[in-house]
């Protein structure tokens, strides 16, 4: 098995050949695109995705400050507090993006 990685910062330029083709694609109508090797999409898999399962975010180190009483908290329940407050502070921003449901 061969593993390739691309650095993201660092990627390679696009051939003419590659150039002149995402060009003609972005040239075509939506209708005039072959998409007969891809499988449509049920409802039910639609329902039940899932955002960003293979994504790996970047991680930046940062300073933070909490109150003490917060860190203790987060330190008592063991290993990886800092992992708990990533998970704290995604699931809280997961859900600032969800459509908020007016009353």
């Amino acid at each position: 098995m061969v593993r390739y990685r691309i650095d993201p910062s660092n990627v390679p330029p696009l051939t003419e050949k590659q150039k002149a083709e995402l060009n003609a694609l972005s040239q075509m109508r939506d209708d005039q695109i072959d998409y007969s090797d891809i499988a449509p999409s049920t409802d039910q898999q639609l329902a039940s995705a899932q955002r960003g399962q293979l994504y790996r975010p970047v991680k930046q180190q940062i300073t933070a400050r909490v109150d003490a009483d917060v860190l203790e908290w987060l330190k008592s329940q063991g290993k990886g507090y800092q992992a708990r407050i990533n998970a704290i502070l995604r699931r809280e921003m997961l859900a600032s993006l969800k459509p908020h449901k007016k009353a």
